[in-house]
């Protein structure tokens, strides 16, 4: 795709270039950034599509334009800004905005398309997105016209309910052993013998029993070998070499795929990514940009995106925090043995060794973390008392929402878990074959939380349609071992 300018009035456009080039000033590495300015209507049309301007057609995308319509609507929400991890990156402004709130959305998107060119987990993804996205677009049309949109739309259903198995440190992780090369010529069978002396040898070993043990140990060497040799977490890549698929189907299917390993790395580091843009566009805004009359406008506006409610994870309030606390710490020396060491409570509060690493520091952690190694390497004790964390639960006799611990582990772990595979249960693929009835046997890996029935269900209902046999789920229940099964008419739930 050729480079589009950005499609800016020209007093934006200065403003866009001044900003780029302060950021370049402090060290930000980004792609050309092509700003489109959208009124809210059309921001919201794009928003529903992921923040790509062309999509597939399906309902989903209608139902989340018509929940954000009602959101702007009704006060709840406003979009201000979307941006493409693509190369050159794709951006937009929303019509109406203040000067300020447009400069703010213009730091933070280059702070964004800095992180997407740098972080580690970026890497594997697609720069040329936008494209392939219009190119999806054609093919499922192409379909629709051909086989009517009821029986396409059907079988993406299916698909997109089953989008979030897939293995997303595959790009990163050879997780098996490749296959051993096919050998020209299988060798010879050794038959285990008793040691005889050769007047006894047909006693000792007699032939007709020879033969029954070379028969049997043929059979177990030509048995077909259990699929998959090893639990598979990606599904939808299982699916795509062994569920028995029509061309259009195949092709749907890889095309929801390919999309969401896409958009994994954001998921994975939505704190971090997040935090990141906002720590740039307030170096940005208050040390270069703003002239003294816009200063009380940004932090009015500011303070909206980073406000924080009771028991509310605000990824940009966490990772911006938490950022900076890194840079505090690597400029005062705050690391290392001697500082682990150190017991004594004034000493601490009055540690700082000027040593000036900070910036270098939060660089290095900008290009190697995503959210689970950012919070369980930098998330300490310290900074969780500094920032009065605490973790809730459910009071089953009120049913209100309580504190339950201001423990720094117990909080720790709890948004650890939250964040390891984005919230979402482990899945995986055991057997193609189970039962030796040709169906398909998954497991769920239980950490404590019992999986949703009624999502259990539909994905169920989901792999049953794609598989076009029964299909099994073994998963902990009120922990006691359980079989789900669905048999593409009913489900049943027994011991597992």
């Amino acid at each position: 795709m050729q480079h589009r300018k950005s499609r800016l009035p020209a007093y934006l456009l200065d403003i866009q270039r001044e900003i780029e080039e302060y950021a370049r000033g402090y060290g930000l590495d980004f792609w050309d950034v092509s700003f489109e300015i959208l009124d809210y209507k059309r921001m919201q049309e794009v928003a529903a599509y992921g923040g790509f301007p062309v999509r597939y057609p399906h309902w989903r995308f209608g139902m989340d334009f018509d929940r954000l319509s009602k959101s702007h609507v009704y006060g709840l929400s406003q979009i201000y800004e979307m941006v493409i991890n693509n190369n050159p990156a794709y951006a937009y402004l929303l019509e109406g905005n203040s000067l300020v709130d447009q400069k703010m959305v213009i730091a933070h998107v280059l702070g964004h398309v800095d992180f997407f060119k740098n972080n580690y987990f970026f890497s594997r993804t697609n720069r040329h997105m936008i494209d392939e996205m219009a190119n999806h677009a054609t093919r499922v049309r192409r379909h629709i016209e051909r086989l009517g949109l009821e029986k396409v739309e059907t079988f993406l259903d299916s698909c997109l309910c089953l989008e979030n198995l897939f293995d997303p440190m595959s790009p990163f992780i050879v997780r098996h052993a490749a296959e051993p090369p096919p050998q020209e010529e299988t060798p010879p069978v050794e038959l285990p013998r008793l040691r005889a002396k050769g007047y006894m040898e047909r006693f000792i070993n007699p032939p007709e029993y020879l033969e029954k043990q070379r028969k049997k140990l043929d059979g177990e060497r030509d048995k077909p070998r259990k699929i998959p040799r090893e639990p598979e977490r990606d599904v939808l890549q299982f699916l795509l070499e062994h569920a028995p698929l029509e061309p259009w189907e195949r092709d749907l299917l890889s095309t929801v795929r390919e999309e969401a390993y896409y958009f994994a790395p954001q998921r994975q580091t939505k704190v971090l990514n997040e935090g990141w843009a906002a720590y740039w566009h307030s170096k940005l805004l208050t040390q270069k940009v703003l002239k003294p009359s816009e200063v009380i406008d940004y932090a009015d506006h500011n303070a909206g995106v980073l406000a924080s409610a009771p028991g509310r994870f605000n990824p940009y309030k966490v990772g911006l925090t938490l950022l900076r606390h890194i840079e505090e710490r690597w400029d005062k020396g705050r690391f290392g043995k001697e500082w682990n060491e150190c017991d004594d409570y004034d000493a601490r509060r009055t540690w700082d060794k000027r040593l000036g690493l900070g910036r270098q520091k939060i660089f290095e952690v900008r290009r190697l973390c995503d959210d689970v190694t950012f919070l369980d390497e930098y998330f300490t004790a310290d900074f969780c008392a500094e920032n009065q964390f605490f973790s809730f639960s459910r009071d089953e006799r009120s049913g209100n929402y309580e504190i339950d611990s201001r423990e720094f582990q117990k909080i720790k772990d709890k948004v650890l878990f939250q964040l390891t595979n984005f919230g979402e249960p482990f899945i995986s693929v055991q057997d193609a074959n189970h039962a030796n009835r040709g169906e398909l046997l998954l497991a769920h890996r239980h950490e404590g939380v019992d999986l949703h029935q009624d999502h259990a269900r539909a994905t169920l209902e989901a792999l049953a349609r794609i598989w076009r046999r029964p299909v099994n789920l073994h998963t902990m229940i009120h922990d006691k071992p359980r079989l789900l099964r669905y048999d593409g008419s009913a489900h049943s739930d027994e011991a597992g």
